[in-house]
């Protein structure tokens, strides 16, 4: 006699794993870090290109953006001394760790970039003409500052979700920094379309296409490579973000190539873009939540990997292989 196989519950009726405690300022701390992080890259695109524009829509909503990072993360913190204290340390092997650290250097140097746009403002004598002089350069070493740190800060949260037990996060670990990065990069466009003159926004367009390629790419994999796991980015809630954010991706970029010479078209593109970036952030965000809460998400893979550790077992030794002990 044989014992049946296992059925997908567990004690008591609870699941396996712990589902994500995260709620909905998580998933908004996941857009507004991206949003921030391309806005820096494109504030530095239009610092170095001479587009004042395009760099100063870069620089303020690159300080909005990570201002509200800061309060959605403290807010799941539950008190502000939380994020103080993690501070304390710096450990390499945790993401939320390294991350800590990233948004604290990214902040300041975004903060004092975005305070020098107002030096033209300033009068040109006395201790504020000192300041109205002085803030330019200033400003342009911290835009730059910023822009190199933007890349860790728009893909450590994919690299923190994967770092989980919530398996269709785990399983997608190549392409959560990947998916992160293109919806950093295109969401940081669409500040550029919007903010900016057609005739400033051609990095801005060259960002969206390539924003667009990584994170369409990213999406794609996560929603075919992982087998089952792959499952809760397809159905439900998440499916249905995902499937929007492809197409509102899609229609971004159409508009900002073909809208080069129309301001309403490159703002609608914008616009696109925006919500393309928080829906597929909002749908990676709740498949992973419900891939936690069914015990099949976790059973099957488990069965299947011992599965094929057995058969390889049953594979005729290496004779370059060390004798085993």
């Amino acid at each position: 006699m044989r014992v049946p196989e296992a059925e997908f519950t567990s004690y008591y009726g609870r699941p396996i794993l712990k589902a994500p405690v995260w709620k909905w300022d998580i998933a908004a701390y996941l857009f507004t870090g991206g949003l921030a992080a391309g806005s820096s890259l494109l504030a530095a695109g239009g610092q170095l290109t001479r587009r004042p524009a395009l760099r100063r829509a870069g620089r303020a909503t690159a300080l909005a953006a990570v201002s509200a990072s800061t309060v959605f993360l403290i807010r799941d913190l539950g008190r502000p001394a939380r994020f103080h204290h993690m501070l304390r340390v710096a450990k390499p092997t945790s993401p939320m760790s390294m991350g800590t650290w990233i948004l604290s250097a990214f902040g300041p140097a975004a903060g004092v970039a975005a305070i020098a746009e107002a030096a033209g403002v300033l009068p040109r004598r006395g201790l504020l003409g000192l300041a109205r002089r002085a803030l330019p350069p200033v400003g342009h070493a911290a835009g730059l500052l910023a822009a190199g740190t933007a890349p860790a800060l728009a893909t450590y949260t994919g690299v923190l979700l994967a770092d989980t037990a919530v398996p269709s996060w785990h399983e997608a670990y190549p392409e959560l920094p990947v998916i992160f990065a293109g919806s950093a990069l295109a969401s940081g466009a669409a500040v550029g379309l919007l903010g900016a003159p057609p005739s400033q926004a051609g990095p801005a367009r060259r960002m969206a296409v390539a924003g667009a390629a990584l994170e369409l790419y990213g999406a794609h994999r996560v929603e075919t490579r992982l087998g089952l796991l792959s499952e809760p980015y397809r159905l439900g809630r998440p499916g249905r973000l995902l499937r929007a954010g492809r197409l509102l991706t899609a229609a971004g970029v159409a508009g900002a190539l073909l809208g080069r010479r129309s301001r309403v078209v490159s703002a609608w593109s914008g616009t696109a873009l925006l919500a393309a970036s928080v829906a597929t952030r909002f749908g990676i965000f709740y498949g992973g939540v419900a891939s936690a809460r069914d015990p099949r998400y976790t059973v099957v893979p488990q069965r299947e990997r011992v599965d094929a550790r057995r058969t390889s077992m049953d594979l005729p030794p290496d004779p370059a292989d060390p004798p085993a002990v």
